[in-house]
């Protein structure tokens, strides 16, 4: 089943610049799939769209009937003044969901992220991990069944984002979960993914996907296997072959 259909959008801002030529992209249920690409090629643009937060200049984004959408951006976004557990309990409170319901809700998004022993904690007592871990948990605490991520864990360092990489695909397995998930990093995108959309800039375009489906299981040794480097290799020679056409367009 289809969760997300993308047929020719792009999107044209007010002030003429073409931030993204014609995208066609289908997400299946329970796929993980990665826009892939540099900063300014699009990657943020379409996810926005598929959020609702954009409006396509043409062609259409639907996302399936039913779908529950959760969203969670490259920064934390917690409020300084809650306590960790207020922060997660957001959502709920502006739809309204209160009472035990919601406290169940919470906790089960605390401990599926490892943070039911900070639920009392202020924002600024969490270090940059445990920051995105309250505002994943926030985003679980709606049971959504289809996460939306823009380069989450691009400002941490490489130990607690492998960590949380890890989380993010157990995560996903126990919520059945499909991911649309940016980042603009090459080894990120080979680890999570079940597809790799390779975007590139001036104007933002899709140039290339590339399936990704490892006869081991995603750990810390495939992460340095001949069969990761392959791949990454391949992620990598696709971004700079669209870099050079860009650079010869533009000469």
């Amino acid at each position: 089943m289809s969760v997300v259909e993308i047929r020719a959008a792009e999107k044209t801002y007010s002030n003429g610049v073409r931030a993204l030529l014609p995208v066609d992209l289908t997400v299946g249920a329970g796929e993980f799939v990665t826009l892939l690409g540099p900063s300014g090629c699009g990657k943020s643009t379409l996810l926005n769209m598929v959020a609702g937060l954009l409006a396509p200049s043409a062609g259409s984004v639907r996302v399936a009937d039913g779908q529950r959408v959760s969203f969670v951006f490259q920064e934390a976004t917690l409020m300084p003044w809650a306590r960790v557990a207020d922060n997660v309990r957001l959502p709920l409170d502006l739809t309204g969901v209160g009472g035990e319901a919601a406290s169940q809700r919470v906790n089960e998004a605390l401990r599926l992220v490892g943070l039911e022993k900070f639920a009392q904690a202020r924002p600024r007592e969490l270090s940059g991990g445990m920051q995105m871990r309250a505002s994943i948990a926030r985003s679980l605490v709606t049971e959504p069944s289809l996460l939306l991520m823009d380069e989450p864990f691009g400002a941490l360092d490489e130990i607690t984002r492998n960590r949380l990489d890890d989380e993010l695909l157990r995560l996903r397995r126990e919520r059945n979960l499909t991911v649309l998930f940016v980042t603009h990093s090459i080894h990120e995108a080979v680890y999570l993914s079940d597809r790799v959309i390779v975007m590139a800039v001036r104007p933002g375009r899709v140039v290339d996907e590339i399936a990704v489906v490892p006869s081991v299981a995603r750990s810390d040794a495939f992460r340095v296997s001949t069969e990761f480097a392959a791949i990454a290799k391949r992620l990598q020679d696709a971004l700079l072959a669209a870099s050079s056409h860009a650079d010869e367009a533009l000469a």
